[in-house]
């Protein structure tokens, strides 16, 4: 095309650290309120638009695909809460869900009502219609939402720029109407005291770090709330709950690698929060309350002396005294135990092993005294790829667990397990229209060997045939890595519109996520964090020379932590991708690290090292980071997606990389939206319109465009 790529005005800022002087030249795009600034994005932006106006009608296309393919007016399976079924609906235009009530049948009512799209529910209630909630607003996003123990009451709080700051709103439900309290510059998860008379909610400092907890009664004034609990430290995070037994509100502290809980025993009028285990450096834990035998037991999930943690129960008056833990389910080097439920009959407890999702049972019967060495039963799923776990279980004293399934070829589905009889009952899977056919798409598990010899895991799906059709096909490697998160096999819709052109779906599942365990984050973090761009490239490689693959017929793909993994392996190996897809991404990891006073900064020292006090971590992360590093070489194509609101990975990074691959003639394009936070823009089929749009720039670099 005839037009010329925009190119930023070189500003020289100097950074020194440790004795090494730094030359920025593109600092200056940090500032948005520069008119200039903003005037840069959108000059990058029309460029972008002009560079892909040949895809709009594929654009198009693949919307009026995914559309075709979702029920626009549907439900979601009914949830029991108190005397309540609680449920979504999405309506067919609408951008936003409803959430409803129905009154359940009554105490023993236990089945959810088998809902209708489109058919009225008797005695329903509109709870809350966030279509009405985000009226006149470009963006919306619904934060804190918890309803009275009582059910009259809701507690919700909304966020109508992107910048995670919530309104807290309480609404009558008898009436409809929002009660004159409300609470500003709030932190999602709000929820009610045991006896309804008040809200507990977190705010954030100027770090956007949740740092206090505030109490806020029914009927006063915000600016007399009361200050409950605030965390000093700058590595913490803070979060308020209320068990499921409602016997204690649970006041959790977090670093990345280190916990520490309070506890309020809601029966006593006189008490106060009590520190369950005080921290100590490295030691995470989570506590849940059950009843066993009659009595009161604390379940704490923890990993002192256990990497991959251990599960015990203690007395609640003396969780320290080792003398009398009962070892649960003790440290196994091959299973991750990652979370704990407790109900009046029964406890789950959500697993991993061999890179996949388990979900294990134990009923609490009569017979059940103690819980040493419980003999937990693992649930069992005949797909060879597949992602389960507990969900949607609020009530104490249910006789099921809800459970999610799905994989690659199976959609999401929810089912109910009744713990007396150990089977299954599937309530919903969600509708694919079209015709949709799982035996038309086959998933399988692959293994890359890494520059150290250790196995990485990569998860495939494609359309029947493509795998053994000989000859290299069109791939897209997704990749993440890090805070242990794990990208598990799930369906998606939009998906569909790549495998049946022909394209492979591959996850990269490279160290510093949590796929494998907690060693396998370990692996990947601070001063071993290269092992994950060199996993991600070793995947790559090992499905180019396997066959399944071709670079110029391969795009990465990755967000946010894996946006700083796509522009690390764009430097590493550019030769081995057609594309490469960075939404929000991390690109500028050493510059934001060094500034403490930029958002959640300090917090991420745990995840990252300290730059700003250490040089060996100074130094590491200036051999990987992605805006330091890049050179005058060949370039795959490039698309980095961002939001001008985003408080996590703000857009100056991805601004300051491209500029910088403008520089050395990379083929980059920058993407701004300018009313989004760190997750996109909001609405469903705003959503969709995004998804269509990055797809379509997939599609146009491995040539199917047509």
């Amino acid at each position: 095309m005839a037009s010329v790529a925009p190119h930023a005005r070189r500003v020289p800022t100097e950074r020194v650290h440790h004795g090494d002087v730094v030359i920025d030249a593109f600092e200056w795009l940090r500032d948005k309120d520069d008119p200039e600034v903003i005037a840069y994005l959108e000059a990058e932006n029309a460029y972008t638009e002009e560079q892909t106006a040949h895809l709009e009608t594929l654009r198009g296309k693949l919307f009026d695909e995914i559309k075709s393919r979702t029920l626009e007016t549907d439900l979601s399976v009914p949830v029991r809460d108190g005397d309540h079924w609680y449920y979504t609906r999405t309506i067919e235009g609408s951008q936003y869900g409803v959430h409803c009530r129905a009154a359940v049948a009554g105490p023993g009512d236990w089945t959810p009502p088998k809902l209708v799209a489109g058919e009225p529910v008797p005695g329903e209630q509109i709870v809350l219609d966030d279509n009405v909630e985000a009226e006149g607003h470009e963006f919306f996003s619904l934060g804190s939402f918890d309803v009275s123990p009582d059910g009259n009451l809701l507690a919700y709080a909304v966020d109508v720029v992107g910048d995670e700051r919530y309104t807290l709103r309480i609404r009558d439900l008898r009436t409809g109407e929002n009660l004159p309290d409300e609470v500003g510059n709030t932190f999602p998860g709000a929820v009610f005291s045991g006896d309804g008379e008040s809200v507990f909610y977190p705010t954030v400092d100027e770090a956007w770090r949740p740092d206090t907890i505030w109490r806020h009664r029914l009927g006063t004034d915000a600016a007399d709330d009361e200050k409950v609990f605030t965390e000093p430290d700058d590595r913490y995070w803070v979060g308020i709950g209320l068990t499921r037994s409602k016997r204690y509100l649970e006041i959790a502290l977090g670093s990345k690698i280190t916990s520490e809980v309070h506890l309020l025993d809601t029966t006593d009028a006189d008490a106060t929060f009590e520190v369950v285990w005080p921290r100590r450096e490295g030691v995470e834990y989570s506590v849940e309350h059950a009843v066993v035998g009659g009595e009161d037991r604390l379940l704490i999930l923890h990993n002192d002396g256990a990497l991959n943690f251990e599960l015990i129960s203690v007395a609640p008056d003396a969780p320290l005294d080792r003398s009398r833990w009962e070892v649960v389910r003790a440290h196994d080097p091959a299973v991750r135990l990652e979370d704990v439920d407790a109900f009046a009959n029964h406890l789950t407890l959500d697993s991993r092993r061999e890179g996949l999702t388990r979900v294990s049972v134990l009923q609490l019967d009569a017979s059940v005294t103690s819980l040493e060495n419980a003999p937990f039963a693992e649930l069992e799923f005949d797909e060879p790829l597949f992602s389960v776990g507990t969900s949607g279980n609020p009530e104490w004293q249910q006789p099921t667990i809800r459970y999610g399934f799905g994989s690659f070829v199976t959609p999401s589905s929810v089912f109910d397990y009744d713990i007396a009889s150990g089977s299954s009952t599937l309530l919903k899977q969600a509708p694919v229209l079209g015709g949709y056919d799982p035996a038309r798409y086959e998933q399988r598990r692959d293994w890359a060997t890494a520059a150290d010899g250790t196995l990485v895991p990569i998860s495939l799906v494609a359309a029947r045939g493509v795998f053994d059709s000989g000859a290299p096909a069109p791939l897209v490697l997704y990749g993440y890595g890090s805070y242990e998160a794990s990208i598990d096999p799930a369906f998606s819709i939009s998906r569909l519109s790549l495998l049946d052109r022909g394209v492979v779906f591959a996850i990269a599942h490279v160290r510093g996520g949590g796929e494998m365990g907690r060693q396998w984050y370990e692996e990947g973090k601070t001063l071993t964090k290269k092992n994950t761009f060199t996993d991600f490239v070793a995947c790559a490689s090992h499905l180019v020379s396997s066959g399944v693959t071709a670079p110029e017929r391969l795009v990465a793909q990755g967000g946010s932590a894996g946006g700083l993994l796509m522009g690390a392996v764009t430097n590493l190996a550019p030769e081995l991708f057609a594309g490469v897809l960075a939404q929000v991404p991390f690109v500028d990891a050493l510059t934001s690290i060094l500034d403490p006073e930029l958002p959640l900064t300090v917090i991420e020292w745990d995840e990252w090292g300290d730059p700003l006090h250490d040089p060996e971590v100074y130094f590491y992360m200036k051999e990987y980071s992605p805006y330091e590093n890049v050179t005058a070489q060949r370039y795959p194509r490039i698309l980095a997606v961002t939001s001008l609101n985003d408080t996590r990975v703000l857009y100056v990074e991805p601004a300051k990389w491209t500029a910088r691959l403008r520089e050395v003639d990379a083929p980059v394009l920058l993407k701004t939206e300018m009313s989004a936070g760190h997750g996109g823009v909001s609405g469903r089929y705003e959503r969709w319109r995004e998804v269509s749009y990055e797809t379509a720039w997939i599609l146009d670099v491995l040539g199917l465009a047509a």
